[in-house]
C-alpha cells in the first residue's frame, strides 16, 4: 500500500536536502550520523536522479533562480517542499517491485504532479527501523522554473507561470492522490484507497512522538528490570491515542451524546464539546482542544452519532449469553482487583531492603486471601479444576478471536465493494458523455483519467459478482452497517474473555505461591522417609 507524506522547509540551504539523501541520519534527532572519525556515513542503498537540474548542483541551481526572480529571499518562507512515496513491504517479495523500478516510478509522478520545477528524485531501499519497504523522496524548489501547460489540477493561471511558487490546494493533493493510485494499480502493487479519510489518523509527528516515548520508557523500563521489578507500563501512549482509546471505550456503549460526554469527563477527565457539527476533545493534561479531524473518522460527530442510534436502537447482543455464534455458558465474570503474589525469593529489592520486603509480606498476604476468597465464591475444589476452567476459557478465547478476524475481513471486503462502487458512479457520467461525443477518441484522451477508473470500477464489480446482479450502493451500505455491528458485539466478547483469562490466569499463579510452601514440606517429608528406609 503506497502512502504519500508531505513536508515543507524553510532552511535557506538548499544542500541539505541533498546531505539527507545521500547520507545516514538518525530517525529521532534527524541529524547525521557520523562514524569514530566524525566523518558522514553515506547511505549504502539509494538511487539519486534529478529534473530539471543537475542533483549535485541542486543547491546552486535553486538559489541563482530565486535570485533570478527576486522571490523566496525572506527567512520565514518556505523554500522546498518533500514528498515521500512509502511502497509496502510486501510489493517487493510479491510484487517484484526493485529499487530500479521505484525511481523510475518516482520520477513519473514527479513529472506528472511537479512540471516546471527543480527536483530531486531519490530512492531508498532501507525502510524505517528495518522494515525493509522501498520509499522515494521527492524534494523540489518551491520556485518554479519553467513555464508549463495548463493543468487540471491548477486554481490559478500563474500556477502554471514561471517564477510563481508551488501551490499546495485541496485539488492538487486529491490530484496526487488519484496519481499515485493509478500508478499502483497499473503495476499491479499494493495500494489503500488515498481518497477516504483515515479512520484513525496518525500524522508524522505523532508517529515520531511515539517513537521517542517509547524509546524514552524502554530505558526507564530497563532500569526497574535492574531491581528486579516488573514495569507499570511497557507501551508508551500518545495524547492523542489516549483520547482515540477512551472515545472508543465509551462510545461503545453510550446511547446519546450527553451520556458519551458524561461518561468521557466521569471515567477519563476528557471534555468533549459540539462546535459547528464537529467535536472536539480536550486532553486532561493541555489546554487546548484536539480536533475530530486529528483523530480521525471514526471520532467524528457523525460516525459516533451514528453508533449512538445504534446502541440505543438495537436488539442488545450479549456478549456472554445472547446471540453470539459461540455459545458460552460461564457465570458473568466482573473484573476484580485481585494481582500477582510477589515471589520474594527471587526479588532483588526486597533482598536489599528489610523495609520493602515486609511491605511485600502484608501485600501478599491480602493478594493470598482475596484469592482464596475468589476461588471459594467461583467453587474451585480443586487446584485441576481451576486449570481447567483456564484452559477452557482460552480455547474460547480463540475461538472469539478468529470470529472477530472473520468478520473484520468481511468488513475489508465491503468497503472494497463500496470504494468501487464509488468509483463507478461518479464517473459513470463521463463514460456516458464518451459514447455519446463524436470524437470519442480525442474525448477519451481528455478525460483518460476519470474513464479509466470508471473501467477499472467496472471491471472489478463484474468479476466480484460473475455476471450476477450488483448490489446497489444502499445495499451495500447496509450490509456494512450490519457487518459494523457484528464486528463490535464479537469485539466486546473476545475483550471479555481476555479479561478474564488474565484474571484466571492470575489466581492460578496466586494459588500455586499458596500452595508452595505445602509442596515443599512434603517433598523434604518424602526425601527423609526415603533415607530412614
Amino acid at each position: 500500500m503506497a502512502i504519500l507524506k508531505h513536508g515543507t522547509s524553510k532552511n535557506a540551504n538548499y544542500g541539505d536536502a541533498l546531505t539527507y539523501l545521500l547520507f545516514e541520519h538518525d530517525g529521532f534527532t534527524m541529524k547525521p550520523v557520523l562514524d569514530e572519525n566524525g566523518n558522514l556515513v553515506q547511505r549504502r542503498d539509494y538511487i539519486l536522479g534529478g529534473i530539471n537540474c543537475d542533483p549535485f548542483t541542486y543547491a546552486e541551481e535553486c538559489r541563482e533562480l530565486n535570485e533570478r526572480f527576486r522571490k523566496i529571499q525572506k527567512p520565514g518562507e518556505v523554500k522546498a517542499h518533500h514528498y515521500i512515496i512509502s511502497f509496502d513491504p510486501l510489493d517487493q517479495s510479491e510484487c517484484g517491485l526493485t529499487g530500479e523500478k521505484a525511481q523510475e516510478l518516482g520520477l513519473e509522478f514527479a513529472r506528472k504532479n511537479f512540471p516546471g520545477h527543480q527536483t530531486l528524485v531519490c530512492t531508498h531501499l532501507d525502510g524505517h527501523n528495518g522494515s525493509g519497504n522501498i520509499h522515494v523522496h521527492i524534494v523540489f524548489n518551491s520556485l518554479r522554473k519553467f513555464d508549463i501547460e495548463p493543468q487540471e489540477f491548477a486554481e490559478r493561471p500563474c500556477d502554471c507561470k514561471a517564477g510563481f511558487k508551488h501551490h499546495q490546494t485541496r485539488s492538487l493533493l486529491t490530484h496526487m492522490q488519484k496519481s499515485l493510485m493509478e500508478i499502483c494499480e497499473r503495476e499491479g502493487l499494493h495500494q489503500v484507497d488515498l481518497l477516504t479519510p483515515s479512520e484513525n489518523k496518525i500524522s508524522e509527528r505523532e508517529y515520531w512522538a511515539k517513537q521517542r516515548g517509547q524509546a524514552e520508557l524502554d530505558k526507564k523500563n530497563e532500569e526497574v528490570i535492574e531491581f528486579g521489578l516488573s514495569p507499570a507500563k511497557t507501551v508508551f501512549q500518545t495524547q492523542k491515542q489516549f483520547l482515540r482509546d477512551a472515545i472508543s471505550d465509551v462510545s461503545n456503549s453510550a446511547t446519546s451524546f450527553e451520556k458519551f460526554q458524561k461518561a468521557l469527563l466521569e471515567k477519563y477527565s476528557i471534555q468533549v464539546t459540539d462546535k459547528k457539527g464537529r467535536y472536539s476533545y480536550l486532553h486532561p493534561d493541555k489546554s487546548k482542544n484536539v480536533t475530530e479531524r486529528a483523530l480521525g473518522t471514526n471520532y467524528g460527530k457523525e460516525h459516533l452519532t451514528r453508533l449512538f442510534e445504534e446502541n440505543a436502537n438495537k436488539v442488545q447482543i450479549d456478549p456472554v449469553f445472547g446471540d453470539s455464534p459461540l455459545d458460552y455458558v460461564e457465570v458473568f465474570f466482573l473484573k476484580s482487583d485481585l494481582r500477582l503474589v510477589v515471589d520474594l525469593q527471587n526479588n532483588v529489592k526486597a533482598q536489599q531492603s528489610r523495609a520493602y520486603a515486609q511491605k511485600v509480606k502484608l501485600t501478599n498476604l491480602k493478594q493470598m486471601v482475596n484469592t482464596i476468597i475468589y476461588v471459594q465464591q467461583n467453587g474451585y475444589d480443586t487446584r485441576e479444576a481451576l486449570q481447567s476452567s483456564y484452559e477452557e476459557m482460552l480455547t474460547k478465547r480463540a475461538e472469539a478471536k478468529k470470529e472477530l478476524r472473520e468478520t473484520e475481513n468481511k468488513l475489508k471486503d465491503i468497503n472494497e465493494v463500496i470504494r468501487y462502487m464509488g468509483q463507478y458512479l461518479s464517473n459513470k457520467k463521463v463514460f456516458g458523455e464518451m459514447l455519446n461525443a463524436k470524437n470519442k477518441k480525442k474525448f477519451r484522451e481528455s478525460h483518460l483519467s476519470e474513464i479509466e477508473t470508471y473501467e477499472t470500477a467496472v471491471k472489478f464489480l463484474k468479476n466480484r459478482y460473475l455476471g450476477g446482479k450488483i448490489p446497489s450502493m444502499k445495499a451495500l451500505q447496509e450490509e456494512k452497517q450490519s457487518l459494523t455491528i457484528w464486528r463490535d458485539a464479537k469485539q466486546n466478547t473476545y475483550n471479555y474473555l481476555y479479561d478474564y483469562t488474565q484474571e484466571l490466569k492470575t489466581v492460578c499463579s496466586n494459588v500455586d505461591a499458596i500452595l508452595k510452601p505445602q509442596q515443599e514440606k512434603e517433598v523434604k517429608k518424602a526425601r527423609q522417609e526415603e533415607i530412614l528406609c
